[in-house]
């Protein structure tokens, strides 16, 4: 990966980790480098599944690659607030 890829990596993982983090209700106690890095694992997971759907070629927005990248970036925000939660309480 070049250094163009990691910076858009890093870009992309930042706005689906954001985007994750405000769809989903109530605090989240993640720290927001974990936000990112949830974002650019949703990002890089969301990209495979819509290519291998055949979503991710389209003449326009991929508008169906973002929306499973949120999902999944939800997904992975509430996995991991729940997970540093129960550490915090035991």
């Amino acid at each position: 990966m070049t250094v163009t890829g990691i910076i858009s990596a890093i870009i992309v993982g930042l706005i689906i980790g954001a985007l994750g983090r405000l769809v989903v209700p109530g605090p989240q106690s993640i720290p927001i480098w974990l936000t990112i890095v949830v974002g650019i694992v949703a990002a890089l997971i969301g990209t495979a599944i819509a290519r291998a759907a055949g979503w991710a070629t389209t003449d326009g927005v991929d508008w169906l690659e973002i929306i499973i990248q949120v999902v999944l970036a939800a997904i992975g925000v509430v996995l991991v607030s729940g997970a540093m939660g129960r550490r915090s309480v035991g």
